[in-house]
């Protein structure tokens, strides 16, 4: 095989020929009739050797050349999928025929004027009555089986990899499938889809470090958003009693099989409901989407065997730490939760009981939850945005759903008590101040919205791009992002 400097060479020679002979390589436009999968459809039942006179335009890129002397096989990629064209001796103008020896390389893209046939081998094809370049490739493209398999590079340079492996468009295409249909449930249920700002001067609505920026016009510090939560918030208290947005998150975190700086979020407010009217919501949601999507509810994730499947086992945080960690937090105070968290080499973020607690179940029990399950009524300290528990003071009514060890969303009884929410605001302050950098600031302009009155509300979070992972059985957030962020080389 030759050098890629070779090949390149060679394809800028073809170039600078083509301009030459007054051929534009890259023209405005080609008006096709037909992709390739409504083709091999419309004509599965031609007969072997069988033709039409049926003619058709089609564009794509060239992925195959064979070239066997008096005929050329060539694999023509569209957005569909590929389909074999034919130029054939006494069938195909010969002027189209050279052209085709001369011009031509894997990768360009052309257009072609064609009438559809069977093949002696049983393959739908077209025979090639005219064509047109609509884009020479200037760099070759890397080998099907040795030149893309680097799973960086793949990220990377994502176009190539759609390009060479044909199966990656395919879990993208599922994304839009599930986000449709989750639009889909949600309207059904009089949910009104809105939009947030991602631009922020005050950042909230969950416990993550904001990436910041500069609005030159006004010469004022902005944050992106790293949650919808606080304009939904503003929305019921408007009056939209059903509201939901499908947004872009920002969280300047770590990057691995779960994470990206850049994620898709989907939040649901819900006036005169809770966090068990949410975890009703949630479950039907991904019950309606995996039946969907694959005709059951149950499915494979990397080998094992998950079922979304309603209703979800629920089951309380305390409740999880005693049947894997061994140990009962209701009963304990932060300084023995404190010698446990020790003892047993626990990261922790401070010493009070319920971040104590809440550290103590990510490091026991979050592997262990492979089917659905909603971990409910969490430490109070773990939020600012949440209602106190009915029945139980140190506890919020909050629920986070887990599947295959990972959280796939977090919702609550959302907290409606503009006292108590300046109060927790104010806490939040102080750890912010002591270096806390998840801590959430003192939103003013919400404690302000939240004086006039917000009704019940409950709200759930559901993290797109993990539940896509889950529904398309794909190991990395990388491989259902399209562009995921990458290190710059």
């Amino acid at each position: 095989m030759q050098p890629e400097e070779v090949l390149i060479k060679e394809r800028e020679k073809k170039l600078e020929l083509l301009k030459k002979a007054g051929i534009n390589p890259y023209p405005y436009s080609f008006k096709t009739t037909a992709e390739a999968k409504y083709l091999q459809e419309k004509y599965s039942k031609l007969k072997n050797e069988e033709k039409t006179k049926d003619t058709f335009k089609v564009a794509g890129r060239i992925i195959i050349i064979r070239d066997i002397g008096k005929i050329i096989f060539i694999d023509l990629q569209d957005s569909s999928r590929k389909i074999q064209i034919v130029l054939q001796e006494n069938e195909t103008p010969k002027d189209k025929i050279d052209f085709i020896k001369k011009f031509i390389d894997i990768g360009d893209y052309i257009g072609i004027t064609g009438t559809i046939f069977r093949t002696k081998r049983g393959e739908i094809s077209i025979l090639v009555k005219d064509l047109q370049l609509l884009s020479k490739s200037i760099k070759p493209l890397p080998e099907k089986w040795h030149g893309l398999k680097d799973k960086e590079e793949r990220y990377r340079k994502r176009y190539l990899d759609l390009i060479i492996n044909p199966e990656v468009k395919d879990v993208f295409l599922k994304r839009e499938k599930i986000l449709d249909l989750i639009r889909e449930f949600l309207k059904s249920k009089s949910f009104i889809e809105v939009d947030t700002p991602y631009l922020q001067s005050v950042y909230g609505g969950a416990e993550a470090r904001p990436f910041t920026t500069h609005l030159n016009a006004l010469n004022i510090k902005l944050y992106l958003s790293i949650s919808p939560e606080l304009y939904l918030k503003r929305l019921i208290i408007g009056g939209m009693d059903k509201v939901f947005t499908i947004a872009r998150n920002f969280r300047n975190e770590g990057i691995d099989k779960w994470h990206n700086p850049e994620f898709t979020m989907m939040e649901i407010y819900q006036a005169y409901s809770d966090y068990n009217d949410m975890m009703e919501l949630f479950e039907e949601i991904c019950e309606f989407t995996c039946k969907k999507i694959h005709g059951t509810t149950k499915i494979e994730y990397q080998g094992q065997l998950i079922d979304f499947k309603k209703p979800w086992k629920r089951i309380t945080m305390a409740e999880a730490i005693k049947k894997y960690a061994k140990i009962d937090v209701l009963k304990m105070t932060d300084k023995e939760l404190l010698k446990f968290v020790k003892s047993n080499q626990i990261k922790y973020k401070n010493e009070s009981w319920g971040l104590l607690v809440q550290s103590i179940f990510e490091n026991y029990c979050e592997k262990e939850l492979i089917q659905p399950t909603f971990i409910i009524d969490h430490p109070k300290e773990t939020t600012p945005l949440c209602k106190v528990h009915r029945k139980d003071s140190r506890l919020i009514e909050r629920f986070e759903p887990f599947c295959m060890g990972t959280e796939l969303g977090n919702a609550y009884s959302e907290l409606n008590d503009p006292f108590i929410q300046k109060e927790l605001f104010k806490e939040q302050e102080k750890r912010l101040k002591q270096g806390d950098e998840e801590a959430h600031p003192n939103d003013l302009e919400f404690l302000e919205a939240l004086n006039y009155g917000m009704p019940p509300t409950g709200g759930i979070g559901l993290g797109i791009d993990r539940f896509v992972m889950l529904l398309t059985n794909s190991s990395s957030i990388k491989d259902v992002i399209f562009f995921p962020f990458m290190k710059p080389e």
